[in-house]
């Protein structure tokens, strides 16, 4: 049994295995010759991220869906290129926007060299992502770009915040199933979609996705106060720092807006406040961390979690459906 892919998923069949981290190293080659450039500046920028490492969960997921099908189908490794690049682009533009100053244990690319240069690398690994998508046909196309709408729309209405009326947590749920949701549902989409397997099967593997993907995020939040080694390599408290909306926020917020309890307005006027001191952050990380709105967001995310494993009851039993089901309590098990 060996460790594959994030989370130290277990894949417990030895050809299931095999084909899976042929595809994750084919993967791996593609990344890094899909962010070349014959400008060496180029290069660096755009691989900066790639060498970083990081979880690969997205391939990962092509992989598996891909075995409800043919696995070794031509489009399948192209395919996880693409939504790998698709995602290390969104973090270019995404650590620009939050102005974060690491990313996967390293340097972000706008604190290395500065924004520009990370909103143009971003925008360059979105090019060679188009330009590999373009050969794996106008569906595939077609798919790709109404996810991209998705998550450009997810990340705008996170700017805009919600609209007078609306559920600040419906809405920040809709943001993350725009933001993240969106392309690891495509990422299950296109491995089934390229494997050749049918519809139904594919349907199911793309709804899977969209679920499993919420979850992560969830989980992500949760992190965020929760650990104090981010796996994403990011310091812990770095969105409450940064005053960026997480589930668990939310929920704090509304409590407090509903019961209007002395300790959880105290806590909502440390949030609002400077959090850039560092002794006022650490006050604010560890009251969060013994706030029930923390153990909620974890019921959250088993709940998408749960869903996400509901939704492949369809697909015969095998041991490619059994990782997926394992990815479900992996993704859990993050927020502890």
């Amino acid at each position: 049994m060996t460790v594959v892919g994030p989370f130290g998923l277990s894949v417990r069949d030895q050809a299931l295995e095999a084909d899976v981290q042929a595809g994750m190293t084919a993967v791996e080659a593609g990344l890094l010759e899909a962010t070349k450039s014959e400008v060496s500046f180029i290069t660096d920028a755009a691989q900066h991220l790639v060498k970083a490492g990081g979880k690969r969960f997205r391939p990962l997921l092509v992989m598996l869906a891909a075995q409800f099908g043919d696995p070794d189908a031509p489009g399948i490794v192209p395919s996880g290129v693409v939504v790998e690049l698709t995602h290390l682009a969104t973090l270019y533009h995404d650590d620009v926007m939050d102005e974060a100053d690491v990313r996967r244990g390293v340097p972000s690319a706008n604190a290395r060299w500065d924004n520009s240069v990370a909103v143009l690398t971003g925008d360059f690994l979105f090019a060679r992502a188009s330009h590999i998508l373009a050969d794996l046909g106008p569906e595939a196309v077609r798919v790709q770009a109404e996810a991209f709408e998705r998550l450009v729309t997810g990340q705008i209405m996170e700017t805009a915040g919600p609209r007078d009326g609306r559920d600040p947590v419906d809405h920040y749920l809709d943001v993350i199933g725009g933001k993240t949701g969106s392309l690891i549902a495509v990422a299950g989409r296109f491995g089934a979609m390229m494997s050749g397997a049918d519809e139904r099967v594919i349907d199911v593997l793309t709804q899977y996705g969209e679920r499993l993907g919420v979850a992560f995020q969830l989980a992500d939040d949760v992190l965020d106060i929760a650990s104090d080694s981010h796996e994403s390599g990011k310091t812990p408290g770095t969105d409450l720092r940064e005053g960026i909306p997480t589930l668990p926020v939310l929920l704090l917020r509304d409590r407090a807006r509903r019961e209007s309890r002395p300790e959880d307005l105290a806590l909502v006027a440390l949030l609002d406040s400077d959090l850039s001191d560092d002794a006022r952050h650490a006050e604010a990380l560890a009251a969060m961390r013994a706030h029930p709105a923390l153990e909620q967001a974890r019921r959250e995310t088993v709940r998408y979690a749960e869903e996400a494993r509901a939704a492949l009851t369809p697909l015969r039993e095998c041991p490619a459906k059994a990782a997926l089901t394992e990815l479900c309590d992996a993704v859990v098990h993050r927020a502890g």
